[in-house]
């Protein structure tokens, strides 16, 4: 025991418990990834997704080109480092050659990411009357902010890259109170509108045109588990989302086998745990309100429906 063990008791017994139990200890020489650089490397794509708005501000025709250049090796160089820490941490052979690989092909595929992106920039625009312009979207919206960070993350998670696309889908999760697991399959022109609340699971498929609201779940109806009473895992859990739907506010679509068909509408707070066909209105059965108004010392009620 080290000598600020020996005189102090709360020292020593933290470090009898990091002996006793390491699953939450990283010891040298064992490679741990760095959040804080995987982060800046985020930072610095969704700068090359929308240049101009994030990182440098005084963009012109003369100087982009120097710019951008000068970004994507930047990013190269950070990106295959932490993706080589990402490979050893998960106890991967060949790691540096493996990273770079895999940094070329991420760096090969930033200019049909952000077509992509561009597709939900204008979703978010037309689908929200409040909007007053994409600027407003790209600057401010945290729909788009987490579906920019999902889209960067998915693009790794395809790649086999470890551990990195969740660190940065729960960077998002933090900034936006929207949480989109990077295995999700998602298609082009994706609104969310608010995000706040927002959970899409592992293996959930989501169409083309589709918009979600605040509080909407895409979750798992049950956590199967084996004899032994362990997860099994692997298996589709999450729901199928057809093209062109819309889902309101707080409402909760369970199940693996679940299927919400193309261009139906599913109301606010609506549970789902079965497929509904294309083209349906789900909503809840409107309820009856009570309504009391205070005249003076007399109060008098009024029931009506809505």
């Amino acid at each position: 025991m080290t000598d600020a063990a020996e005189s102090n008791p709360l020292v020593g017994k933290l470090i009898d418990g990091y002996r006793s139990d390491a699953r939450a200890v990283a010891f040298a020489p064992r490679p741990m990834p760095s959040s804080d650089a995987i982060i800046q490397i985020l930072n610095d794509t969704i700068a090359l997704m929308y240049p101009g708005y994030f990182g440098r501000r005084d963009l012109t025709e003369a100087n982009i080109a120097r710019e951008i250049e000068t970004g994507v090796a930047g990013l190269t160089a950070k990106l295959e480092r932490e993706i080589g820490q990402c490979l050893r941490h998960a106890q991967q052979a060949d790691a540096p050659a493996r990273a770079r690989l895999l940094c070329k092909k991420f760096i090969d595929e930033l200019a049909e990411i952000r077509a992509v992106l561009l597709g939900d920039v204008q979703a978010a625009f037309d689908g929200d009357p409040a909007a007053t312009g994409t600027d407003e979207v790209i600057l401010a919206y945290p729909g788009l902010l987490a579906v920019s960070v999902y889209r960067i993350a998915h693009a790794l998670h395809l790649l086999g890259v470890p551990i990195m696309p969740r660190i940065m889908t729960e960077w998002a999760h933090g900034r936006t109170g929207c949480d989109i697991h990077p295995a999700a399959e998602i298609g082009p022109s994706f609104f969310i509108d608010h995000a706040t609340g927002v959970v899409i699971g592992a293996t959930t498929i989501i169409g083309a045109g589709v918009r979600l609201y605040q509080g909407v779940t895409l979750g798992a109806l049950s956590l199967p588990r084996d004899a032994g009473g362990q997860l099994i895992r692997g298996q589709k859990r999450h729901p199928t989302i057809e093209n062109g739907v819309t889902i309101y506010a707080h409402a909760t679509v369970l199940g693996g086998q679940t299927v919400v068909g193309a261009d139906s509408i599913i109301g606010g707070s609506v549970f789902i745990s079965k497929s509904v066909p294309p083209r349906s209105r789900v909503s809840l059965k409107e309820p009856d309100l009570r309504l009391s108004i205070r005249d003076s010392a007399v109060a008098t009620e009024m029931y009506f429906d809505i």
